[in-house]
């Protein structure tokens, strides 16, 4: 089946936008052909600095004809309702129309047959249009052609549109349209410098190789293995390695279609700076890799640049051209890092009085009391030091004050352990300055040190809590405040650290700290504005009276209120709850286990949940919990039936008195024994003991159902056997509730 060849060739695409762009188009173009009825057998699209292409393989010549059938009027329906469907169904008359037998009366039917047409011409037909939507973030117009309605919006100015479509063994044909005055045709353009003349290309596999003569890699995959082959390779062959890097790698093989290696150097001086500032300085200015000595594991003073052309001086020029650049990059990280030594954090302090946290919660001053006095009641409870705690909350934030910092965003934090340690700080203190913001994603490091957990505890729990406080909840796919990842970054602090901690406790500890820095804007910007007019009068305004509100909306604040703070407590512990349970499946759990541990309610204790769902799967692949969950389901099942039919439930302690069968004496003996002995094992949080107690249900549960009738024609003898069914759910609810356990 033949082959569509599509490419886009235009100015600069911006090495951010292609990944996107080239799966868009491929989505776009597959997309359509499938609703045309042109199902193909595979499409793969790629990106260059200055090219989209797509190839799609295996699409029919023809679409398939289809053939519909349409419902028309009744039979004696007025002539215009009889033209209307003659008109619509192309019939040239009654004689060529079905009749359908209805009970509602008989109806025409007419069959619209509609012959497929050639594939090349519904790409004719679909690209285009999909040139002209294709749904670039930005985008411009450009030439003479732009101020005339209707002219082409394209990331860059296009120049050239390739599209061929044919058999692999015959001459294809072009695809023949034309958008903002650029016909299509079959040829392209190599490299800007090496290879600028025009190419004619026939199909993909012939385009490719053309394009690679030229000076040309399509695939960004085999520019990316190029670059970081070759960059491995120079630095080995100089004694160094490499600091590999994806994102800038992903980055640079946008900004080149032949990448050339080459290694640059700079003054050992700047080694005197943080590697990790030489690192963002580098990467962030220039774009190129930096690499460390294998002997002592940290920087060298070299760096390893991409080219997109092969130098006559052999790269000299080139590299000369970015140290400098480098040199003086360097120069200023050097001097705002050894400037910010000059002043300690803690002296940085007062400055987050008149920085704004959020307007409803007060300044970034308010937020770290608020963290300070959360993280100092965490502290005992993992057994890290007050002090220290104490401390580094204080001082965590401060280096976002700094000059580097205000530079290289993405070291915050790093850069605050540096400048406590260079003054002087315990390294318990200046590691949580660095730590109290992870884990940041799945895949971070998660403190291990007290001080730095506590912290980063405290940070997150108030975050959590104070948007709650002012319902600024994630919404569907919405969340700028990242409050789901926060909630999981607490999950994995206390899960990873084996931390026993009730989150209700802490959370309502939080709350009451947010209430006392809550913000009312408008009443606020009211205020300030009545405090100016009564300085211009030099008279009495609102300020009093504003402020008896203000006191009185504070009065019954969030954190002051009962009901309040426990409706957004509870909806935040809701939130816990569903986060654990992604984090549980994500590990494999099933999510079946999760909701029968979650279905107790009122558990806040998150290690605790993890290690009952971990002991009830394992008890469920043993015989003896496959064997209970089904006995224990059948009673819940025979509850559900006849509690619906008696409308009550069978709640209470069975009457020992009326168990007539050795059967009902074993079953309700064992139930008292297990419930005893799994109480207890539940209380020392030993679940896999309380597993164990639970599986001597099974041979009870067995023999009943083997045996006795619950549903006896006596109606007492009847009730007291549900009851025994109501223990059989009651005592297995001691671990989970078994009725959310699938089979």
């Amino acid at each position: 089946m033949p082959d569509l060849l599509l490419e886009l060739f235009s100015e600069e695409i911006p090495a951010r936008m292609q990944a996107k762009a080239a799966d868009d188009l491929r989505r776009l173009v597959t997309d359509k052909l499938v609703a045309e009825g042109l199902v193909y057998e595979g499409a793969k699209a790629f990106a260059t600095p200055r090219r989209l292409a797509l190839t799609v393989h295996g699409i029919p010549a023809r679409q398939p004809d289809l053939k519909t059938e349409r419902r028309g009027p009744k039979l004696g329906a007025p002539d215009a309702a009889v033209q209307g469907f003659l008109k619509a169904t192309g019939l040239k008359s009654l004689d060529e129309a079905k009749i359908q037998r209805d009970p509602k009366g008989d109806f025409y039917i007419g069959l619209i047959e509609k012959a497929g047409r050639d594939a090349i011409d519904v790409l004719a037909e679909i690209l285009p249009v999909i040139i002209r939507t294709f749904p670039w973030p930005k985008s411009m117009r450009w030439g003479a052609r732009s101020g005339k309605p209707g002219s082409l919006n394209w990331v860059r100015p296009l120049h050239a549109i390739t599209a061929t479509f044919g058999l692999e063994t015959e001459e294809p044909d072009v695809v023949k349209f034309s958008v903002d005055g650029i016909e299509t045709g079959q040829t392209t353009y190599g490299h800007r410098f090496l290879a600028p003349a025009s190419i004619q290309v026939r199909r993909f596999e012939d385009y490719e190789a053309k394009l690679l003569d030229a000076k040309v890699v399509l695939d960004p995959e085999r520019r990316k293995d190029a670059i970081l082959t070759d960059a491995k390779q120079l630095a080995f062959a100089q004694g160094f390695e490499l600091v590999e890097d994806q994102n800038l790698l992903d980055e640079v093989a946008g900004l080149v279609e032949w990448p050339v290696v080459l290694m640059g150097s700079f003054e050992p001086e700047f080694l005197a700076t943080p590697g990790e500032v030489i690192r963002a300085t580098i990467r962030n200015n220039q774009k190129c890799f930096v690499v460390s000595d294998p002997k002592t594991g940290k920087l060298a003073n070299k760096f390893i640049l991409v080219a997109n052309i092969e130098a006559s001086d052999g790269g000299a020029t080139i590299i000369a051209g970015n140290e400098r650049v480098i040199r003086a990059r360097l120069s200023d990280a050097k001097f705002f890092y050894e400037t910010d030594l000059k002043t300690k954090l803690e002296e940085r302090l007062p400055k987050f009085e008149q920085i704004v946290f959020h307007e409803k919660l007060g300044t970034q001053a308010e937020r770290i009391e608020r963290i300070t006095e959360l993280a100092a009641e965490i502290a005992p409870l993992i057994e890290a030091n007050v002090e220290k705690v104490k401390r580094a909350a204080i001082l965590a934030k401060a280096d976002l004050l700094t000059e580097v910092v205000g530079e290289f965003p993405e070291v915050q934090g790093l850069m605050g352990k540096y400048y406590a340690l260079a003054s002087g700080e315990d390294p318990s203190v200046a590691a949580a300055c660095e730590e109290h913001y992870k884990p940041q994603g799945p895949s971070d490091r998660v403190p291990a040190d007290p001080v730095s957990v506590a912290v980063a505890l405290a940070d997150k729990l108030d975050t959590l809590i104070g948007f709650w406080a002012i319902d600024e909840k994630p919404t569907g796919s919405k969340d700028p405040y990242a409050l789901r990842r926060a909630a999981l970054s607490v999950i994995r602090l206390i899960i990873e650290n084996g931390l026993r901690l009730n989150l209700k406790p802490l959370l309502t500890c939080a709350a009451q700290t947010v209430g006392d820095h809550l913000r009312d804007p408008e009443l606020d910007r009211e205020f300030e504005a009545a405090q100016t007019l009564d300085d211009a009068l030099g008279g009495d305004s609102r300020v009093d009276e504003l402020l008896e509100a203000e006191r009185a909306r504070s009065s019954n604040d969030f954190g002051r209120s009962d009901r309040k703070t426990a409706a957004v407590l509870d909806n935040l512990l809701a939130f816990f709850a569903d986060r654990l349970k992604v984090q549980l499946r994500e590990q494999g759990a099933r999510h079946d286990l999760v909701d029968a541990v979650f279905a107790l309610g009122g558990q806040d204790d998150l290690l605790m949940i993890v290690r009952r769902v971990e002991a009830l799967g394992k008890f469920l692949d043993t015989d003896d919990g496959k064997n209970l969950l089904a006995g224990t389901k059948r009673a819940s099942n025979i509850l559900a039936i006849e509690e619906k039919k008696d409308k009550r439930s069978f709640d209470g302690a069975p009457d020992a008195a009326l168990y007539g069968l050795t059967e009902e004496k074993a079953l309700a003996k064992a139930i008292g024994e297990v419930k005893t002995e799994a109480g207890a094992a539940v209380a020392k949080e030993d679940f896999a003991a309380a597993m164990s107690a639970m599986a001597k249900l099974r041979p009870p549960v067995d023999a009943f159902f083997d045996k006795v009738r619950v549903n006896d024609d006596d109606s007492k003898v009847r009730e007291n056997r549900l009851k025994l069914l109501n223990e059989i759910r009651s005592a297995t609810r001691a671990v989970a509730d078994f009725s959310k356990i699938q089979d």
